[in-house]
């Protein structure tokens, strides 16, 4: 869990009241995460109970959320099952805490699916989708705070850290990625609103129905191809405490790729980078992990993932790239 900022259980029922959200009633930590303070409110409104979560936001600017809380407003209303962002009297939906950005959402029913089927994965292929459509008709911009420019920027600053292997690794994938993105495929990849950090944690489920997706705080504009590399290389590889781990699993991806794209089918171009998406999804989260783990920062609670295994899902990656791409555009036309 982490917190770094401590809200006093009145400041949070002021906020509360002041959104005509209820009584609060209760106020605890939420355990994961290690971006921004979370906190579940637990409010009395006539008499029925209610939940939410109240986030206060610790990297993020006033600036730069308003892109983040307008896209879960605007995909609310296209259907998208996402946590709604409260607004006060004024239509506010940014608020302050402790001098802090703040945010309050609605709670989502269910709990997440950490050992998923392939009947998840085809839930979550077919609403990524789904979301994607939606995000075309939104009018804000912003871009993906964690792609390549910000890449470039941190493999120097964990490089210090790194074995030998890991540099050589790490400096390869860099420049690959950095080749890929010059090319003309890459140009004409669909692009718009990106959740980006679509992991097993941030899905929802009740009774074997997705109920939603949320953490939205990772979101930008980039390529559509780069949203769904990120959720195959959580949802649809081994998570093990052996050699296992990270391991491509061929049938949870073949169902999510095949109901994404019933729903919104890839372009030749993304066909063609899909591997070098997964590679490039591998590379942005084991860089992140390095970044928390080798350079933490204070928080009243705080345990950073272990960049570990993202280091194997990039080695898996980039070792059976070719026979990856081949099964994978196998499957992509027979599903389009």
């Amino acid at each position: 869990m982490a917190v770094y900022t401590e809200v006093a259980f009145g400041e949070a029922a002021a906020l509360l009241h002041r959104l005509s959200l209820g009584d609060l009633t209760e106020l605890r930590g939420i355990q994961g995460g290690i971006e921004n303070t979370n906190y579940f409110a637990t409010t009395v409104r006539d008499g029925v109970a209610h939940e939410y979560v109240l986030t206060v936001f610790e990297r993020l600017s006033f600036e730069q959320l308003p892109y983040y809380l307008h896209l879960m407003k605007h995909l609310a209303g296209q259907g998208i099952p996402v946590p709604e962002p409260a607004a006060d009297e004024r239509g506010e939906i940014l608020h302050s805490v402790q001098g802090k950005p703040a945010a309050v959402v609605n709670k989502l029913r269910g709990h997440s699916e950490l050992a998923p089927t392939e009947a998840h994965c085809r839930a979550v292929g077919d609403m990524l989708a789904r979301m994607h459509l939606a995000g075309r008709g939104f009018g804000m911009s912003q871009p993906n705070l964690r792609g390549l420019p910000w890449w470039n920027e941190t493999v120097p600053v964990v490089l210090p850290h790194l074995s030998e292997s890991q540099s050589v690794l790490i400096r390869t994938e860099l420049a690959y990625q950095n080749h890929v993105a010059a090319g003309s495929a890459y140009t004409a990849l669909p692009r718009g609103p990106v959740h980006a950090d679509l992991f097993r944690d941030n899905v929802m489920f009740h009774d074997g129905e997705l109920t939603g997706f949320f953490d939205f705080y990772f979101a930008g504009n980039d390529s559509f191809l780069f949203d769904l590399a990120v959720c195959l290389n959580d949802w649809c590889i081994q998570h093990a405490a052996d050699e296992r781990d990270g391991q491509h699993d061929a049938a949870r991806a073949r169902a999510m790729i095949a109901a994404y794209q019933a729903v919104r089918p890839l372009s030749m171009a993304e066909r063609q980078l899909l591997p070098a998406m997964l590679r490039a999804g591998a590379l942005r989260f084991w860089l992140s992990r390095l970044w928390d783990w080798h350079l933490p920062r204070d928080a009243s609670m705080l345990k950073p993932h272990d960049p570990t295994h993202f280091e194997r899902v990039l080695r898996e990656r980039v070792r059976h790239a070719q026979a990856l791409s081949a099964s994978l555009l196998e499957d992509a036309c027979v599903a389009a």
